[in-house]
């Protein structure tokens, strides 16, 4: 996942839930938080227990986010943010707690014609590949209920819109070809493909380093015979660290109505 598209994510997470952007540019970003985001995510119960207590008038946190520190020259302070950082994952967390998935419709001006809107669904997948390492890879793709086509990039595709969950008078919403559910069954074959396309060498890489040290391992208990608990705890704990994994979790997605 590229700081361009981490930055695009995190914009469009505060603004949804109501964080005022207090300035910023595409390196980072400086967010008020609501009461809620800051009860949700900064970590602090006996503030706000202290706050509500004495009925005082709270004062939610700011945030200052760093996507690409390379770019920023000047000493800013803040949180560097990149896919594995904890607040990122965080994030993720409270989008799932908050609702998975979303309807959104594109803002259109007052106008005496009728325009209409095409159904898409998009979704952003979090793929895990696991071994002795850890790679995570955030993958955001889109695809138009009527024609089938699919948009790679979806999230930075709609970050550039006027959505709202309302949607505007004077507007027909085509009515979807592709159901929702055979929607999400394409975008998984999508994320399948995405996946197989990538460079795998870490995986025999990964089974060549099992390979040696459970050689080694053998070499230490050679001659036991029945080997001892500890040999085959270290032999669980071995392929635990060792053997290749892969893992996909959607992280958020819905349905978007877009001219």
């Amino acid at each position: 996942m590229h700081s361009t598209e981490i930055h695009t994510y995190l914009h469009r997470f505060f603004k949804e839930n109501d964080c005022e952007i207090l300035h910023g540019n595409e390196h980072y970003l400086t967010v008020q938080l609501t009461i809620d985001m800051d009860k949700r995510i900064m970590n602090r119960p006996f503030y706000w227990r202290y706050i509500e207590s004495v009925n005082e008038t709270p004062n939610p946190a700011q945030l200052t986010l760093i996507t690409d520190m390379q770019q920023l020259h000047n000493g800013m302070k803040g949180e560097i943010i990149h896919l594995g950082s904890p607040r990122l994952h965080q994030l993720f967390q409270v989008t799932k707690e908050m609702g998975q998935f979303v309807k959104m419709y594109e803002h259109i001006e007052d106008t005496s014609e009728q325009l209409i809107l095409t159904p898409w669904v998009g979704v952003n997948y979090k793929v895990s590949f696991t071994s002795h390492q850890t790679k995570e890879m955030l993958y955001s793709v889109g695809i138009n209920l009527m024609t089938g086509a699919v948009v790679k990039e979806f999230q930075e595709t709609i970050s550039m819109l006027d959505l709202s969950d309302q949607s505007s008078e004077q507007v027909f919403h085509l009515p979807y070809i592709i159901t929702p559910v055979r929607a999400l069954d394409r975008l998984d074959a999508v994320i399948t493909q995405v996946i197989e396309g990538e460079d795998l060498t870490w995986v025999e890489e990964a089974e060549k380093r099992w390979r040696k040290d459970q050689a080694v391992l053998d070499y230490f208990y050679e001659g036991q015979e029945p080997k001892p608990e500890c040999y085959e705890m270290e032999k669980q704990a071995m392929e635990e660290r060792f053997k290749p994994r892969i893992s996909v979790d959607v992280v958020n997605g819905g349905l978007f109505y877009l001219k």
